[in-house]
């Protein structure tokens, strides 16, 4: 798993899953994972104001929706557009994320790379690589970024060029002791 979190909103998490998605998917299957992480005294959207009713519309402890693409400007069908097998987006209670992950876990092949947005997953699995996106336009940190900005493998600092090249290497250079590549052939 490749876990991608980020200092604030808009930071370019997408952006960069996309790019990864892009690289690795004639190599092996790549499934991507958005993570919702909702308050279990509060289920109103986790941005404030009224939202998108997503937090609010939740039944029980968690949700796991397979993307299907309607809505092209949705994170999870950008994922898919990208060239993902699948995509899930995974809406949990935060005190039931273990299980919403371990639930969604199961349904992925053991030979796929998972491509994950999400800073609070990162309390419950242990990536093959982390990376926190620095949102260098917004100074301010989210609280589940902060809480485990210390463990992030890469800390990026977007500057918002569309330059991930140099961050896609070092990702790939940390990944190749945990995957063996297979090559397309031609």
């Amino acid at each position: 798993m490749i876990l991608i979190g980020s200092t604030a909103r808009n930071s370019g998490k997408t952006t960069l899953a996309v790019s990864l998605i892009e690289k690795y998917k004639k190599q092996m299957p790549v499934i991507g994972i958005k993570v919702t992480t909702i308050d279990e005294n509060n289920r109103s959207c986790i941005h404030g104001g009224e939202g998108c009713g997503a937090c609010s519309s939740l039944k029980g402890d968690f949700e796991i929706t397979e993307e299907k693409g309607q809505n092209p400007n949705k994170d999870t069908a950008m994922l898919l557009a990208g060239g993902a097998e699948k995509v899930y987006w995974l809406k949990t209670i935060n005190t039931h994320i273990d299980e919403g992950i371990e639930a969604l876990i199961a349904q992925i092949p053991k030979d796929a790379l998972i491509i994950c947005e999400s800073n609070t997953l990162r309390k419950f699995v242990n990536p093959a690589v982390f990376v926190m996106v620095r949102n260098t336009a917004d100074s301010k940190i989210k609280k589940t970024a902060a809480e485990v900005i210390d463990q992030a493998d890469i800390v990026f600092d977007n500057y918002f060029d569309g330059n991930f090249e140099a961050l896609i290497n070092e990702i790939e250079k940390r990944l190749s002791s945990f995957v063996t590549v297979r090559m397309p052939t031609k």
